[in-house]
């Protein structure tokens, strides 16, 4: 089967509308805090990096590969379920990702604030918890680290997410591109095809064909739609679109009355 090609998404000025004065409030309030809270966790950690250096490294490596696997897994919530008018995430997470698909390149007209407050909230308790360890061991200054990287990373996300949507970055962020030490321009470029379905990891990618080829999310996708009816990139891609992209690829035990209907939209190759 393929997939119904029409997509219809949302006119990109009422998504726009959506980054208000209080969410940009939020922003900068988050940005202090975590910032507060990343230099106690540096502080914790600091002192005790030479007596073990390989372990830090390890941690710090371990945390940049994490940080690639959250933001892929955030990513895809935030394309495929819910909407901009949910409470509270609405504003603050989907809205960003739906707007982006309409407008790929807004992205990179964002200032500092815009771009990393939302990362810089959601890395704030697990910032603040790891600072708040015990450091007594080996274990906890893996965990302490671990947590210090994973955080540092988030945070970095989409600022290399906007990187990668430069036409001419700067020479440095263009060799590290090149070298696959954050995200690449080209590899995300896939994702970017519509309906947006695949390569969600948007830190560095390297577990975006992984993910793919074990057919993580589309099974996530699957379960969620088999257990709630839900159809998933909905109300990204509009209706007849999202339901003719879960008719190439449902469970055969299904029958809910969201798949008769894909299965009427979606055409025969």
């Amino acid at each position: 089967m393929s997939v119904n090609p029409q997509i219809r998404q949302r006119d990109p000025s009422s998504l726009r509308v959506g980054y208000s004065r209080n969410v940009r409030r939020f922003e900068i309030a988050s940005i202090g805090v975590y910032a507060v809270a990343m230099v106690w966790l540096a502080a914790r950690i600091g002192p005790r990096i030479a007596a073990a250096p390989f372990l830090v490294l390890s941690a710090f490596m371990l945390g940049y590969v994490l940080a690639d696997f959250i933001s892929g897994f955030v990513h895809w919530i935030a394309d495929t379920w819910g909407t901009p008018e949910c409470p509270v995430v609405g504003k603050a997470l989907i809205r960003p990702f739906r707007e982006h698909h309409v407008d790929p390149k807004e992205i990179t007209r964002h200032d500092f604030i815009e771009t990393n407050g939302n990362n810089c909230f959601i890395s704030i308790v697990p910032a603040i918890a790891a600072a708040l360890i015990p450091q007594h061991g080996p274990g906890s200054l893996f965990a302490a680290t671990l947590m210090f990287s994973l955080t540092l990373w988030v945070l970095f996300t989409n600022q290399f997410h906007k990187w990668a949507h430069l036409d001419s970055p700067p020479a440095l962020i263009d060799w590290l591109q090149r070298a696959n030490l954050i995200l690449p321009r080209d590899h995300h470029a896939v994702h970017h095809a519509a309906p947006y379905a695949k390569y969600y990891c948007i830190t560095v990618g390297w577990l975006n064909e992984a993910l793919f080829r074990l057919r993580f999310f589309q099974t996530l996708e699957q379960i969620i739609t088999a257990t709630t009816g839900a159809v998933p990139r909905e109300d990204d891609i509009g209706k007849q679109a999202a339901l003719a992209l879960v008719a190439a690829e449902p469970l055969p035990s299904l029958d809910l009355p969201q798949l008769k209907v894909a299965r009427a939209l979606a055409k025969p190759e």
